[in-house]
């Protein structure tokens, strides 16, 4: 499971990712060139939240 992110909605992804792996997620930092939006609003995304 993988959650594209922003810095505002980092911890729901967190918790999210938790709740259904019941695993330690793994944070990696987006580049800033790519364009990926968030999962939970329009921001562009800083973060892929995961297991993967």
């Amino acid at each position: 499971m993988k959650v594209n992110c922003c810095l505002e909605h980092v911890e729901l992804a967190l918790d999210i990712v938790v709740d259904e792996t019941e695993e330690a997620p793994i944070m990696k930092e987006l580049d800033e060139e790519l364009c990926i939006t968030c999962e939970y609003c329009e921001n562009n995304a800083t973060y892929i939240v995961g297991n993967e």
